[in-house]
């Protein structure tokens, strides 16, 4: 028998299966596959099952675990043309991702972990340390309305920000998003979705955490909470088609989502809470969110409003050097139409105001910007463009300051 099944033969016969699994392009082997697979002599049971659909995915023999692996680029060239100082041009890598997903012992126990490889990706200029982990989560699936998770990832805040970096319908985030959001951060966390009437839908999302962010490396004494509220009027949206940009499903019915997120932040260290600079002494802070996503037909409409307010925003050292919590209003303005051959067209209008007592030190800022995309596999793969004429309205005259900046950028998104 072991002459019988030489390694040779038993390479064929994994390669027999993978290409079978290939064709059938899902993650899940059909009740056809499953009966071939029982029906096949031990030696051919011992290799594991190969899937090709989001990503290159293995499934043990006995089917205790699986693995899934995917991963995804964005090259992208900046271009910036001030009013004052020199034009610069920056070519990057922006974001170089790994992440691996699957199942452990029973599919209700999941897990999700992220990496990044870039310096811009791993925070360097404000950690100064390579920051690789981006997300590392455990899941426990209670029922088909709620779920668990414990470890790192996203909270449950602005749509924009839980929405992939892979899944946007402009070159990247808008200032707002950058500035306001509340980010990654170490807890627990809960999501329990229901139909309420008819096609009426409603989410609800919770997090415990630390407060401090990503990778904190030090031990808190008060945590930070965070609830989100999601509704969904006119039913589920398409492939979750509320969690990217753009209207890739062209819904054929009108569907609306509109979500509202409360972060209470104690004694945190950052100047934006779980994002930011490390502040000289510890403040409290709340984050409020509101968002509204609409799509039909290939029409999309998004918006955001983003405040955060604390008592104090100003922190001082002993050479009386200041940093200070970013407390003001953020809002986002997004509209696109995607053609039939998959072009997008898109605008956006942004603003940021910041609140007071810290009007001297930040402007206000708008942003006007016109958005090409050209979607070759979905998100997956697509070639992008932005125009963005950017206002800076200084509360405080500041010499030398450039007011008026053109931003050009192109970017290719490839990922599996």
């Amino acid at each position: 028998m072991s002459k019988l099944f030489s390694i040779p033969t038993q390479a064929l016969i994994f390669l027999y299966f993978a290409a079978f699994l290939s064709a059938k392009a899902q993650d899940t082997l059909s009740v056809e596959e499953n009966q071939l697979m029982i029906a096949a002599p031990s030696q051919f049971t011992q290799v594991p099952y190969v899937t090709f659909g989001k990503g290159v995915g293995l499934v043990s023999p006995d089917s205790i675990f699986s693995l899934n692996i995917r991963f995804r680029i964005q090259n992208r060239a900046v271009f910036n043309f001030k009013e004052k100082s020199h034009n610069t041009i920056e070519g990057k890598v922006r974001r170089l991702r790994l992440r691996f997903d699957g199942f452990v012992y029973s599919p209700k126990i999941s897990y999700v972990i992220q990496l990044s490889f870039t310096p811009e990706d791993m925070d360097w200029e404000r950690t100064q340390f390579p920051n690789i982990l981006r997300d590392a989560m455990v899941f426990y699936q209670v029922n088909d309305n709620l779920t668990l998770g414990a470890g790192q990832t996203k909270l449950p805040g602005n749509r924009q920000r839980v929405n992939s970096s892979g899944d946007l319908q402009f070159v990247d985030r808008s200032i707002v998003n950058a500035t306001l959001n509340v980010d990654r951060d170490f807890g627990v966390q809960a999501k329990y979705t229901r139909r309420l009437v008819n096609d009426f839908h409603y989410v609800l999302l919770g997090a415990i955490s630390t407060g401090q962010g990503r990778n904190f490396y030090r031990a808190v004494s008060e945590l930070s909470y965070t609830g989100r509220l999601e509704l969904l009027p006119f039913g589920m949206f398409e492939a979750f088609g509320d969690y990217f940009e753009g209207d890739l499903m062209r819904e054929k019915t009108p569907k609306l989502s509109i979500g509202m997120t409360v972060n209470q932040n104690y004694n945190t260290l950052r100047t934006g809470g779980q994002i930011g600079e490390l502040l000289y002494q510890p403040r409290d802070m709340a984050t409020y969110m509101s968002d509204w996503l609409f799509k039909y037909r290939g029409f999309a409409f998004a918006s955001e409003f983003l405040y955060r307010t604390t008592d104090n925003p100003l922190t001082f050292n002993e050479e009386n050097d200041i940093r200070y919590v970013f407390k003001g209003l953020g809002q986002n303005y997004q509209a696109s139409y995607i053609l039939p051959n998959d072009l997008e067209f898109a605008g956006r209008y942004t603003r940021l105001d910041p609140g007071e007592r810290i009007r001297q030190y930040e402007p206000s800022v708008q942003h006007f910007t016109a958005g090409l995309t050209k979607y070759i596999r979905g998100h997956r793969l697509k070639l992008q463009s932005d125009l963005t004429y950017e206002l800076l309205q200084p509360h405080m005259e500041i010499a030398g300051s450039d007011r008026n900046t053109f931003i050009l950028r192109f970017q290719v998104e490839l990922g599996i």
